[in-house]
């Protein structure tokens, strides 16, 4: 089975089938080595921040240490650190006095934790998408391939075994080629989706430690 005698006798929907098949496969291991990359980077980089942010002095050394930076971890201490001189600046005010600075802290620290965990969920709808679609396309591929061996065979009146396996065996590679691209899109959906509660579940923590750490008067 010579998947270039497919492209060289397949109608335009069977090449179409194909190299949509193709296209996703290729976009997904593209996200796979990107979300891969960037989840160690993320990774290493709040580890590395952590130990600076708790070995530091005061808040204003804390926020030298996370002004430029863009581990996860360090967005959520800087959104808390402007909540923090927003509230001090404020708390005369009427609004201010309304809300206690345990809240307005927790509000703050709750929004750039959701939205640090929104970042690395990008793609994975992409790749649900490509697993759940990828062996119906496949299968369309393989039932037209099928028809139009079958309606060929006919018209030639050829019924020997060689004249049917040969274009049937050919359109089943389009099935194999939908699994071939559903099955590492899948596999790659449960690794990052699993690695992502792991890292939500670590800036979580973080995030409860640096709120009861903000309370605490060092200033």
């Amino acid at each position: 089975m010579d998947l270039l005698t497919v492209f060289k006798q397949g109608d335009w929907i069977l090449m179409g089938v194909f190299i949509t098949l193709i296209i996703m496969s290729i976009l997904t291991w593209t996200l796979i080595i990107i979300r891969l990359m960037k989840l160690y980077q993320a990774k290493k980089a709040n580890k590395e921040l952590q130990t600076k942010i708790w070995q530091a002095q005061n808040w204003e050394e804390v926020h030298h240490l996370v002004n430029n930076n863009t581990a996860p971890v360090a967005q959520i201490t800087l959104s808390a650190i402007k909540a923090r001189e927003h509230y001090k600046k404020y708390s005369g005010k009427q609004l201010g006095i309304a809300c206690p600075l345990d809240e307005f802290l927790t509000r703050a620290i709750r929004r750039s934790l959701t939205e640090e965990n929104s970042k690395f969920e990008n793609g994975l709808t992409t790749l649900a998408s490509i697993g759940a679609t990828a062996p119906f396309i496949g299968l369309f591929g393989t039932v037209w391939g099928i028809y139009h061996a079958l309606v060929n065979i006919g018209m030639s009146g050829q019924m020997s075994i060689a004249a049917v396996s040969g274009p049937i065996g050919e359109a089943l590679i389009a099935t194999a080629a939908g699994l071939a691209a559903a099955i590492p899109a899948v596999l790659a959906y449960n690794a990052l989706s699993r690695s992502n509660k792991v890292l939500s579940r670590d800036l979580d923590h973080f995030a409860h430690d640096l709120h009861a750490q903000m309370m605490f008067p060092t200033e």
